[in-house]
């Protein structure tokens, strides 16, 4: 026979499910941050005509893209972590350590995306900015997975989410990792962030096809 909660496993519980709230707020407003701080950092056109203001947006046209580049890339981070969060009751399995991990390169982004918009030297600006992705996809992959072996989620979690997970932060890994030595070799190194996951989408599509067939 099953015995009833006590209530100090009640209130434990709940202790739990509010320190899992509390850490998912806080989240979000460490990335909201990395993100301002990511604003702050561009620079202002300066030109007392329209000519010399285009100029000088053209001559700052890398830092542009790269917060272009950053904003979504933080902002996939946000949606990746959003998605697994939302499911997630209770800490536990050293999650709240990693989810402070992850916070941190959100923070270091700014910086990172700083190094990288910098003239000379690209293949080490490079390898930086890929660096700091690498570390951070790989956190969240350790945050997913000790989420999924300590059952920290609901229980109307779908089945799926964990997969989707893993594999979409698999292929971003992956694409920031192929990259790395790419850089060495061409500037389109940048390409590989795009064409990976695709690539690896587009296998996954195939395969599932495959099979259900």
């Amino acid at each position: 026979m099953t015995s009833a909660p006590s209530v100090e496993d009640t209130v434990g519980s709940a202790s739990r499910g509010i320190a899992a709230e509390r850490l998912t707020f806080f989240s979000d407003a460490v990335v909201a941050i990395a993100i301002t701080l990511l604003a702050l950092e561009l620079p202002l056109p300066e030109g007392a005509t329209s000519a010399e203001l285009l100029r000088s947006l053209g001559h700052h046209q890398s830092e542009y893209l790269s917060f272009l580049i950053s904003f979504i890339v933080i902002g996939g981070h946000w949606r990746a972590h959003h998605r697994l969060f939302n499911y997630v009751t209770t800490l536990g399995g050293g999650l709240a350590r990693l989810t402070f991990g992850w916070l941190l390169t959100q923070v270091v982004m700014p910086f990172a995306t700083k190094v990288i918009a910098e003239d000379g030297a690209f293949e080490f600006r490079f390898v930086f900015y890929a660096v700091v992705q690498v570390v951070t996809l790989t956190l969240f992959l350790l945050m997913a997975w000790q989420v999924q072996r300590n059952h920290l989620y609901r229980a109307d979690t779908p089945p799926e989410l964990f997969g989707a997970v893993y594999r979409g932060i698999g292929a971003m890994i992956a694409a920031f990792a192929i990259s790395i030595p790419v850089a060495f070799v061409t500037h389109w190194a940048y390409a590989c962030w795009i064409i990976v996951p695709l690539v690896v989408n587009l296998l996954f599509r195939v395969r599932r096809r495959t099979a259900a067939a």
